[in-house]
């Protein structure tokens, strides 16, 4: 595989998140880190290509470097649509920076999910409560309503912002009922959140941590198969905190740079910062302004549908940066709370589908509404994943004939290759480490064996047992590790958990 280089940028980071925080201005919920790299026998050509992007729009930089600032929030109002033409150019240009050479990992985190994450951390899913619905929702509800008496006080480790949530919800039922068919769903939700805020313990701490997008990082490297790696940080000062963020998930040979040094970095930022203002400008137009908003349908604007051929060409280009180059199944990492992320991936692929700018121009008092539709059904299918608990990592490619499962045994592509669990003597105990099944839907079992896990087929009498039990972990109760009595008698296959 080669060794890799990659840098780390962020973007709408907080150092502490607090009152004059969220409160500011220029604030905005979500937390976004990007990860851009290469096998390191490309980075001389990548360094010579990316040198010669900032020289032509010198004139734009700033301390000697070409930074995302140089694009403002402001320009990016109703997306690309209100780019002038050196903004297209330059956007263009870095966008063509990206191939089948680089690899891209990006992170949107909410950072009101992490204080709601603290507010139910000792509460797990389980039969009856489905508590990462439950954190979801809340969320949401508090991005998309921004209750003023909620985020004044969201930082306050007292008792009064379970009150305060309490009272909001109550109120806000009472609000949507004057549209009831159409907030049907979210009175159902904030009635089961009121029940549930009724045992809820208060918060312990509200200091931020990085940790989060550098778990995305792991996993992405994991599923690249990426062994042999570097990872520059942007240097934020003395502390050193996100590169301790990186160390403590497990990440190795991390260093810390200057940015001015490391076109990696610099590379890392302007994408960061184009992503974080079109989710920024996304999230603003779709944001309620008025209190009697809240009851309908918002949609976009159709400014941003009144776009030209290179503005649709650059949504193309954005489309490919985003979802298309290199894709993997953790290139985009979020936390429960992806709603900003979700309808910018659906916006692009929206765009992305249209040939001409002029079949957009075509309808364009409708765009607004086609989209609405689009966007909704993307988050409904998010949420529907969301309430599948099965743990699904994936496979990465491998040459044998089998890859390894979580728990690190081997599992057969073609089941029957797959070891048959023997009942010697018509009963044996295992120390069961997760059940599943195979393509073909035969029961397998992960049993741990001494010093390592294998993988079984069961006997396909026990498949309902299986299903079962699946079907439990499905909805957040999860019965292993566990001891379990396998047996066979003349009546059949048996299977009882000790």
């Amino acid at each position: 595989m080669g060794n890799y280089n990659f840098y780390y940028d962020e973007s709408e980071h907080s150092r502490k998140i607090n009152q004059k925080t969220i409160t500011a201005d220029n604030y905005y919920d979500s937390f976004i880190a990007v990860v851009v790299g290469w096998n390191s026998e490309n980075e001389v050509d990548l360094l010579r290509r990316y040198v010669a992007f900032e020289e032509k729009y010198q004139h734009r930089q700033s301390k000697g470097e070409l930074k995302s600032t140089t694009i403002k929030q402001s320009q990016l109002k109703s997306g690309f649509a209100s780019l002038n033409h050196d903004n297209i150019c330059l956007l263009e240009d870095f966008l063509a920076l990206f191939d089948d050479k680089t690899l891209i990992y990006y992170a949107v985190i909410s950072k009101i999910e992490y204080i709601i994450r603290q507010l139910f951390e000792d509460y797990k899913n389980s039969l009856f409560v489905d508590m990462d619905a439950m954190k979801y929702s809340i969320t949401k509800a508090l991005v998309l309503y921004q209750p003023t008496e909620i985020i004044e006080g969201l930082y306050e480790n007292t008792d009064e912002l379970v009150t305060l949530l309490k009272i909001f919800f109550k109120a806000q039922i009472e609000k949507d009922k004057a549209n009831e068919s159409l907030k049907q769903k979210e009175i159902e939700q904030f009635s089961q959140i009121l029940i549930l805020l009724d045992k809820v313990s208060t918060i312990r701490t509200i200091d931020w941590n990085y940790d989060i997008s550098f778990v995305g990082f792991k996993k992405y490297l994991a599923e690249k198969a990426i062994g042999n790696y570097s990872l520059t940080i942007d240097k934020e000062g003395e502390n050193g905190n996100t590169a301790k963020a990186a160390e403590r998930v497990g990440l190795r040979t991390i260093a810390e740079a200057d940015s001015f040094n490391s076109f990696g970095i610099r590379m890392a930022d302007m994408l960061a910062g184009v992503i974080s203002k079109l989710l920024k400008a996304l999230h603003n137009a779709l944001q309620y302004t008025l209190p009697e908003e809240q009851v309908h349908k918002k949609i976009l604007d159709k400014s941003w549908f009144m776009i030209n051929e290179r503005q649709l060409a650059l949504y193309k280009k954005m489309h490919n940066v985003v979802v298309e180059v290199n894709k993997a199944c953790y290139k985009a990492f979020a936390g429960t709370y992806s709603d900003d992320l979700i309808v910018l991936i659906a916006f692009l692929q929206f765009m992305n589908h249209f040939e001409m700018a002029e079949a957009i121009k075509s309808d364009i008092d409708m765009q607004g509404e086609y989209f609405n539709a689009y966007s909704c059904k993307s988050l409904a299918d998010y949420y529907e994943r969301m309430r599948n608990k099965l743990s699904i990592d994936p496979i990465v490619d491998t040459s044998n004939d089998y890859f390894l499962n979580q728990r690190g045994a081997k599992v057969y592509y073609d089941s029957n290759k797959q070891p048959l669990l023997e009942f010697k003597n018509g009963r044996i105990v295992c120390d069961v480490l997760a059940v599943g099944f195979s393509r073909e839907m035969i029961p397998l079992i992960t049993i741990a064996e001494a010093s390592e896990a294998k993988c079984y087929r069961l006997p396909t009498e026990l498949a309902d047992w299986a299903m079962t039990l699946v079907g439990f972990a499905n909805m957040g109760e999860n019965l292993f590790p566990s001891k379990v009595m396998f047996s066979h008698t003349k009546d059949g296959c048996y299977a009882d958990i000790l």
